[in-house]
């Protein structure tokens, strides 16, 4: 039996697929093989020798310790596009509430409640709460993945023009894309040209704060800037003062804290963007079904550590995560011909500093081969997968 930890609520279309003749699946089981997550905090955990796997229900893994994982050898997923659709749908709410003055005007007529001819109040308040519309103006997409595709179609259909980069847009992502997008190599072009910034890429070293006095500087006075990625993406203090200065006309962002509520022009929406049945039903079946293809086959599908690799094996599976460095795979595959087994077939696979190796060997492989794999210090995790 497998034991699975859920530290969140895992919508039960996901966690229903695990076979109960196979899997024990609960928020309390001990030593797991696999963690199944959505937004706990994961930095502080330390993890047993069997775990094997980490399933994030959503895009974002900033709340795992991705390169701790895969020094002890655990393959940390997450389900790419599974809550594109919501996302999407809340970026175009949020681009509408940046022009229209939406939720200032709602706070305003709350405070009519009780007093006289509210109807000839409104009349003559609700033109301080003028706003363009965004027909005819462009929209600017900094990240062209499975949300800003969605988000460039979407708008586009609303009559928006559309300028977006992505340094890895591949050929099939850029064919997903309405002909009319306009794509530029770099973000100082979309700054230059963009009404409207809406940013879509993942948080680490190369893009925390990357929003920031310096960009925000090259953008058009007045710009609305939308933020349903990550927080950490937009540095606090420069958009606060961008805001007080009119340089940027509205913030609308999915990740409050103690900096950005009661701002004005500030619109901070409490984590909403993937919050929908659908999303969380989707993330919760790739994630479980992730698991189980590794677990149960060794391949791996959207690791965000590991590199993904297939293999349909006939014989047994060995499958080895150890260091990319050189000569390391022929040292693998000379123990099995020095033992006497014959490698049907191989996939070796590198992402960064590590590597993942599955071999389909004709026959059982012995306890003492796998010992002496394991014995080189570069192997992280050997499994020995049996049909």
């Amino acid at each position: 039996m497998y034991n699975v930890l859920t530290l969140n609520k895992i919508a039960t279309c996901g966690t229903s697929i695990f076979d109960t003749t196979k899997y024990t699946v609960s928020d309390s089981v001990e030593n797991p093989d696999a963690i199944l997550v959505r937004s706990a905090k994961m930095h502080d955990m330390e993890f047993s020798p069997n775990l094997l796997a980490i399933g994030r229900a959503g895009a974002g893994t900033n709340n795992i310790p991705v390169d701790k994982c895969a020094e002890q050898g655990i393959c940390v997923f997450n389900t790419p596009g599974a809550n594109a659709n919501a996302v999407k749908e809340i970026v175009i709410c949020g681009l509408l509430l940046s022009s229209r003055k939406v939720t200032e005007a709602i706070d305003w007529a709350k405070t009519l409640q009780g007093t006289e001819d509210v109807a000839k109040q409104v009349e003559k308040g609700k033109s301080q709460f003028v706003g363009p519309e965004i027909s005819g103006k462009t929209l600017g997409i900094i990240g062209l993945g499975a949300i800003g595709r969605l988000v460039a179609n979407a708008v586009i259909e609303l009559g928006m023009k559309v300028i977006g980069t992505d340094p890895f847009l591949t050929e099939q992502g850029k064919a997903q894309l309405h002909a009319s997008v306009k794509i530029v190599d770099t973000k100082e072009e979309v700054y230059k040209e963009a009404d409207y910034i809406t940013v879509h890429v993942p948080c680490n070293n190369d893009t925390k704060g990357f929003i920031n006095a310096d960009t925000i500087a090259q953008m058009k006075d007045g710009v609305r800037i939308l933020n349903f990625a990550r927080g950490e993406l937009v540095n606090d203090i420069d958009i606060k003062e961008a805001l007080s200065s009119g340089k940027v006309a509205k913030y609308v962002t999915d990740f409050p804290n103690g900096n950005t509520v009661g701002v004005e022009n500030l619109i901070a929406i409490p984590h909403l963007g993937a919050s929908t049945p659908e999303s969380e039903d989707n993330c919760a079946v790739m994630a479980v079904n992730e698991i189980i293809e590794y677990i149960e086959k060794g391949n791996i599908i959207n690791s965000v550590n590991l590199p993904n690799a297939t293999l349909d094996a006939v014989g047994t599976k060995v499958c080895i995560i150890h260091k990319n460095i050189p000569d390391i795979v022929s040292k693998i595959t000379s123990i099995f011909g020095n033992d006497g087994l014959n490698i049907e077939n191989m996939v070796n696979k590198s992402k960064g500093d590590f590597a993942y190796t599955m071999l389909d060997i004709n026959g059982e492989v012995p306890c003492n081969l796998v010992d002496k794999i394991q014995s080189n210090d570069n192997i992280i995790k050997v499994r020995v997968i049996n049909k």
